[in-house]
């Protein structure tokens, strides 16, 4: 993620599928490829928000993200607040 743009023509690749294949195989399962990126990068979100040695800026690097301003409005969808308020409400929880 951190390298930028994840492709489903790059999975399919490091997995030895075509694309199509790739696809049907996700279909299959009632899956996309999308979904599972969004599921991936929102897991990834939380556990690095747990981690508070990590600034948000480098949390939005980490998930490809290309500003911190687009992970903040991804963290609003995922989470319903800000990366840092979601932080803040995860470290009170421990």
């Amino acid at each position: 993620l951190p390298s930028g743009r994840v492709t489903e023509d790059d999975i399919a690749r490091t997995l030895g599928l075509s694309n199509r294949t790739l696809q049907r195989r996700l279909a299959e399962e009632g899956k996309s490829f999308g979904d599972i990126l969004q599921t991936t990068r929102r897991e990834l979100a939380k556990s690095y928000l747990r981690e508070s040695q990590l600034s948000i800026n480098e949390i939005a690097y980490l998930l490809g993200f290309s500003e911190q301003a687009n992970f903040t409005r991804a963290c609003k969808r995922w989470f319903g607040q800000a990366p840092s308020e979601y932080r803040r409400q995860l470290t009170e929880a421990v």
